[in-house]
């Protein structure tokens, strides 16, 4: 099995779709991450009991942030997905923050996206488009999730479709860099 971290994302640059890898799926309390030594997926850390993700969240592959992981992605989708599970996802914005944890802080924005196959989700192009409150809950679970672990979530901005393809593009210069 190749590293899903270094597969190609195919970023459509006029549309937004690019490929995601899920890592831990909707409603779930493991938080998965995937482990590019063993190329599998092993649990990190469990949320408490009644506390689970929101959203499916995985990565972009062929991405590299400041925290050394691919850039993190939740994914709005008509069901939750498996682990491991790859998708072709329309970005439609991005939550920018900072996580403060033992004296440093390092950008770690969430891109949001829509599953290409979607029924119920296929008309959201922007965080506009999503219920009131719902971004605001999204960026409380992160709040709440890095302080159970003893980090700082600090929302920054919540951003539309451009700024997440420009950060696929950085993230994209950022991994190609590190390879060479």
């Amino acid at each position: 099995m190749s590293d899903l971290t270094k597969l190609s994302h195919d970023l459509d640059r006029d549309t937004g779709v690019c490929l995601v890898v899920i890592e831990t799926p909707k409603g779930r309390r493991a938080k998965l991450d995937y482990d590019r030594k063993r190329r599998a997926f092993r649990l990190k850390s469990l949320l408490p009991e009644g506390m689970s993700f929101p959203l499916d969240f995985g990565f972009i592959p062929s991405t590299l942030c400041d925290d050394g992981d691919p850039l993190d992605v939740m994914v709005l989708g008509d069901e939750p997905l498996c682990v491991g599970g790859l998708l072709e996802a329309r970005l439609v914005g991005v939550i920018e923050a900072e996580e403060h944890e033992k004296g440093r802080t390092e950008r770690n924005d969430r891109l949001l996206a829509v599953a290409v196959v979607s029924r119920l989700y296929e008309a959201i192009r922007t965080p506009e488009d999503l219920p009131k409150d719902f971004v605001a809950n999204l960026i409380d679970f992160w709040v709440q999730k890095d302080k159970l672990e003893g980090k700082t979530f600090k929302p920054l901005g919540v951003h539309g479709p451009a700024a997440a393809i420009a950060r696929v593009h950085a993230a994209s210069r950022t991994a190609k860099k590190k390879a060479a």
